[in-house]
């Protein structure tokens, strides 16, 4: 089942592939994966009393988020009107607004810590946007991105995507693990770094909370 929605050519708001919900027993293992690699990121970020999930899609991450931590605030944004009203139907419990990522600084409040998942390879201007989580976060970025090369080897292999080489909707940055690390490394001191496979995952601390 798909839950994606395509704003305008080549920009994609959601899950082209429904990787949260897929009966795959392949997928569903490289998906807890991600989700255990995930949580020990935010678990070494310590105690938190809020987290902003930013390009938070159909709100499946964001979901996570709230039951993993109960107690905290949790709210998911995303750039797309009709993306965000499809969260709130999904998970009508949890918060949701439309923002983009690149006015996150503009918010009147703060957060202990801001998720990005799968975000990063969509953004034309990815330095951007993470200055403006820097700036915003109190305590912690996340980040996860798919690792190249091996995300398009893997499409290829599976027959996805051959037209572009395996590269998938939207993608238009493309990192290895040290490329991805260099690159956040630029902007925020980055802390701890995990590799479930296929993708890229760094707990990151803003340089003014050091």
């Amino acid at each position: 089942m798909k839950k994606s929605l395509v704003i305008s050519e080549g920009v994609v708001a959601g899950n082209p592939y429904d990787k949260y919900g897929t009966r795959n027993p392949i997928a569903r293992r490289l998906m807890q994966g991600f989700d255990t690699s995930l949580f020990e990121l935010l678990d070494l970020a310590g105690p938190v009393d809020s987290i902003l999930e930013v390009g938070c899609g159909e709100g499946h991450v964001t979901q996570k988020l709230a039951a993993r931590y109960p107690k905290a605030s949790v709210l998911g944004t995303d750039f797309s009107p009709e993306i965000i009203d499809l969260a709130k139907q999904l998970h009508p419990g949890l918060a949701f607004e439309s923002q983009s990522v690149y006015d996150v600084s503009k918010r009147t409040d703060s957060w202990d810590v801001i998720v990005a998942c799968e975000v990063f390879e969509h953004l034309d201007e990815p330095a951007r946007a993470l200055r403006e989580l820097a700036l915003t976060a109190r305590r912690a970025i996340v980040l996860t991105v798919p690792r190249e090369p091996l995300w398009r080897v893997l499409n290829v292999l599976r027959g996805e995507h051959l037209a572009r080489l395996g590269n998938s909707h939207g993608h238009v940055q493309h990192w290895s693990r040290g490329g991805f690390a260099r690159f956040a490394g630029a902007h925020a001191e980055v802390i701890a770094v995990r590799s479930p496979m296929p993708w890229t995952q760094l707990l990151c601390r803003p340089r003014s909370a050091a």
